[in-house]
């Protein structure tokens, strides 16, 4: 996919702000992140940290870090499906998105920024339709206009409209709207997972 030439004032902007929260986060929180990992370590194992290769701006490929919410697969215990990975504590982890604490990295590092569409698997690049490829425009975020407007309970072709409405809209107003949004949607734990699933179906699978 090509880089992307969508570039506006604000996104400078944008990106000062971005470096300058993600250190203050990852010195404020540092004790926040410390304990989640310890717990992590203690409930689900190690590795304590996920990581996986996911498109940024342009198409790009970097490595997105996450505090791992699921038991590693062991088939002889039947955790194989997202659902029989996913424990109580992980569960809490996501409704807390306290598993997207390593992502400050991703943001201080300019792989992602605190608010854009957020960064999907790398299998999907080749299933967008053109005007959802658009989401590639701009850096993705550790929550987007689509985590404050529903989450998982939204589908995909939903989700990829409000990706490419904040790309056209993108603003520090939006941005702000778009924070609030999601601490109140985190509070309420909203959509976190789509109905009758642990989290979500792939983007291209036909729902089971």
């Amino acid at each position: 996919m090509a880089k992307t030439n969508n570039f506006r004032p604000y996104d400078g902007v944008k990106r000062a702000l971005d470096v300058a929260g993600a250190a203050v986060g990852l010195v404020v929180l540092s004790p926040v992140i410390a304990v989640t990992a310890l717990l992590v370590a203690v409930k689900l194992g190690r590795p304590v940290i996920f990581s996986q290769p996911r498109p940024g701006r342009g198409g790009e490929i970097f490595t997105l870090y996450k505090f791992r919410s699921m038991r590693n697969v062991d088939e002889a215990k039947g955790w194989v499906t997202d659902a029989q990975r996913l424990t109580p504590f992980g569960r809490a982890l996501r409704a807390t998105s306290l598993d997207e604490l390593p992502s400050l990295w991703n943001v201080l590092r300019g792989d992602m920024s605190f608010v854009g569409p957020r960064p999907l698997l790398v299998e999907y690049l080749d299933r967008y339709t053109p005007e959802q490829a658009r989401r590639h425009e701009v850096r993705p975020g550790i929550t987007g206009l689509a985590q404050a407007n529903g989450r998982n309970a939204l589908s995909w072709e939903d989700k990829f409209a409000l990706d490419v409405r904040y790309v056209d809209g993108r603003s520090l107003l939006l941005d702000a709207k778009v924070l609030l949004a999601t601490v109140k949607s985190v509070v309420s734990r909203d959509g976190i997972s789509q109905e009758g699933h642990a989290t979500m179906t792939k983007f291209g699978e036909a729902d089971a």
